[in-house]
């Protein structure tokens, strides 16, 4: 097709995009990350998300919803042949008709804007790609403004951190920081915000807190908790009360129930 290359075999320009699903350091050199799935290539098409190019399988007519994609997206398509698209789109029975080659944002926390209503989330060197797409999604679907991962975590453009956010990272500025002095900097900055840390040994029961107020909430590593540095950071120390004989809660989990627990507030405020 006119305007479209065409790529049908294991080529230099596939070597780069399969890096992309298993190198963090070429994604990262890159500055791109591949987009699997139909509602994350949605979210991130309907957001306007800077991509360089469109991937689409050859050799077979596509959706009305993939042609909406490449119509909504404008970026230079290249046709695959269904066996390496299903590589990229790591699904071997079922080749996916688009893939997204997307651009990543600056890692800058000014694209995380605070106000009266500020609500965001700082995960503390998570281990999981999963996880942190999952506190991504959580943090979409409770209002959340940003989310903030530091230091030596997983990669938040990890295919399967995108995939666990199911689009969501399209919607919520998510920015990578390697420790926590520029965050506690940036943060300080914004008078009134509560930087609250949820611990098991926390002193305060979550419900107890205000979180009606302009607030960060920290989430530690799933297996060692935060850091001494984040501990140090934090205003007030909180726990979600636990009955059985769970010693912890998954982080995105803990992340989610704080999540929750502020809209619950947020919401019963306004209609007091």
């Amino acid at each position: 097709m006119s305007g479209r290359s065409y790529v049908g075999r294991r080529n230099a320009t596939f070597q780069q995009w399969e890096s992309l699903l298993v190198n963090r350091k070429k994604r990262q050199r890159a500055g791109a990350f591949l987009v699997q799935g139909v509602r994350p290539v949605t979210m991130a098409a309907r957001a306007g998300w800077p991509v360089s190019a469109v991937l689409c399988r050859a050799e077979t007519r596509l959706s009305e919803w993939a042609r909406g994609v490449l119509d909504q997206v404008g970026a230079p398509v290249a046709e695959v042949s269904a066996e390496l698209i299903a590589e990229l789109g790591e699904r071997p029975e079922e080749p996916p008709e688009v893939l997204l080659v997307a651009d990543m944002p600056a890692d800058d926390l000014s694209r995380i804007e605070v106000g009266p209503g500020f609500l965001g989330a700082v995960f503390d060197r998570p281990t999981s790609p999963g996880n942190i797409g999952t506190l991504i999604r959580s943090a979409d679907a409770f209002g959340a403004s940003g989310v903030i991962v530091t230091g030596h975590a997983a990669d938040v453009y990890d295919p399967r951190a995108v995939r666990a956010s199911t689009g969501s990272l399209f919607a919520v500025p998510t920015v990578r920081a390697a420790s926590h002095a520029p965050v506690v900097d940036w943060a300080r900055t914004h008078p009134g915000l509560v930087i609250a840390a949820t611990d098991e040994a926390g002193t305060v029961e979550l419900a107890d807190l205000d979180l009606t107020r302009p607030t960060l909430l920290l989430i530690g590593n799933e297996t060692a908790g935060l850091s001494q540095g984040w501990r140090e950071a934090a205003d007030v120390l909180v726990r979600i009360p636990m009955g059985g004989t769970a010693s912890s809660l998954n982080a995105a989990t803990a992340a989610t129930i704080a999540f929750y627990e502020a809209r619950v507030q947020r919401d019963r405020g306004r209609r007091g």
